[in-house]
């Protein structure tokens, strides 16, 4: 094997051209800790990715690693399957305890392929064989994954040119503030449903994002979100909240909505659940949906023994009580604060999403592209979002010590002053 540290040559030379983040972060990296990741240079980067929010309790936690090294070392099961196993039992256990029960759901858990795609398509199987309809209702700038019937529902434009073939029975619809803040966009799913001339087909679920990580940090209101509900009850259409990127603490509560006081009749999850950066994704589904015959959404790595292992974990340590979610929110308040002095250094900036999913949008995909790059020149790791990138957007892990997030925001709002002054003199 090559020891060569100063090129990335064999990726270009035999890694696919639809690798991504690398092209951003053009370096090898070799370990990480906490929010900090190392390169094989040695230079170290505070990381305000965090695997866009695969990492929310950082790199490598100890008490994770800890437990997961003990299962390897005791020939834990390393693969079962969808077969009974004890680590199974421990996370579903835990999972119920910690997180179901005291919010009072009790829905059920799938186990699907790893990925949030496969969670959200196994989602959409499910509204519609409970329904007998075909037709799911998505929103503007939603993103749900890039398989086929996941990109049906999923609004970019770029990714959507990727498919090959007809993305069809889903109805597309403003999300909340889509036409300006004078607009309620639910008037418009509510004229649609109550219109039998409006074309819309019966739907056999709603599918939304609290807040749309990839659509550029867009935030629903409390009340717009509990109107969707309603609306899709009486439609007699399933609602299914995508919690992939949003949940697991990212938005201040473990699940995005608690705060909403509605009902999901499913929630998709993946990225964070398993707590480690383990691929899992699941499905929870109230019980008197939970159609699916035997296998009849199967794959083989549904459930991954390791992750149940660290995802128990997890939440043991982050969710028996309520001192971990207070840290978060006061976490948030430092990175609003920060993202304010640069949302004032762009002239109609403002800042978007919700506690610590938030970004900045400056109003131009090209500045703050400029700024990521500059960032990361100067040692930190940060990615944009929205349609245009013009959200310079903030995911870093929900454990990261005050000191650290104050010296990446830091980085951050220095390299927005360097490329600001570097445009405004160039425009001159």
């Amino acid at each position: 094997m090559s020891t060569n540290t100063s090129t990335t040559t064999v990726f270009k030379r035999r890694e696919s051209e639809a690798r991504s983040y690398c092209r951003g972060f053009d370096t090898v990296f070799t370990s990480a800790q906490g929010s900090e990741m190392t390169a094989r240079d040695g230079q170290t980067y505070i990381d305000f990715l965090a695997g866009c929010s695969s990492l929310n309790y950082g790199h490598n936690d100890p008490d994770m690693k800890e437990a997961l090294i003990a299962h390897l070392q005791a020939d834990g099961i390393a693969h079962g399957l969808d077969m009974h196993t004890d680590t199974k039992a421990g996370f579903l256990e835990t999972f119920e305890n910690v997180i179901l029960r005291p919010r009072k759901m009790d829905h059920k858990v799938m186990f699907t392929g790893p990925t949030g795609a496969n969670a959200v398509e196994a989602a959409m199987k499910i509204a519609r064989k409970v329904t007998g309809r075909s037709n799911i209702v998505a929103f503007t700038n939603g993103f749900h994954g890039v398989t086929q019937g996941a990109l049906a529902a999923t609004g970019n434009g770029y990714h959507r040119g990727g498919a090959g073939l007809p993305l069809n029975n889903v109805t597309r619809l403003p999300f909340d503030g889509y036409m300006g803040q004078g607009t309620d966009t639910a008037d418009y799913l509510e004229a649609m449903l109550n219109d039998p001339s409006s074309g819309l087909d019966a739907p056999a679920a709603i599918l939304l994002e609290t807040v749309q990580g990839e659509g550029g940090l867009n935030a629903a209101r409390a009340e717009w979100v509990q109107r969707i509900a309603r609306l899709a009850k009486e439609a007699g259409a399933l609602l299914i909240i995508d919690d992939i990127q949003a949940g697991c603490g990212r938005t201040g509560t473990f699940f995005s909505f608690e705060e909403f006081g509605i009902d999901p009749d499913i929630v998709t999850m993946a990225k964070s659940v398993s707590g480690f950066g383990l691929p899992m994704a699941l499905v929870l589904v109230k019980p008197e949906h939970d159609v699916m015959g035997p296998a009849e959404h199967n794959g083989t790595f549904r459930g991954n023994t390791h992750a149940f292992v660290t995802a128990r974990v997890a939440i043991e340590k982050f969710w028996s009580d309520r001192a971990f979610q207070d840290d978060i929110a006061r976490r948030a308040k430092i990175v609003e604060k920060a993202l304010q002095e640069i949302a004032d250094m762009v002239p109609g900036s403002r800042l978007k999403g919700r506690s610590m999913m938030r970004g900045v949008d400056v109003g131009s995909g090209e500045l703050a592209g400029d700024i990521c790059a500059r960032a990361f020149q100067n040692g930190l790791i940060v990615e944009t979002s929205g349609p245009n990138d013009e959200v310079v957007k903030i995911l870093a892990p929900l454990t990261t010590p005050d000191a650290q997030l104050e010296a990446g925001l830091s980085i951050l709002k220095d390299a927005a002053r360097d490329v600001i002054g570097t445009t405004k003199v160039a425009a001159e």
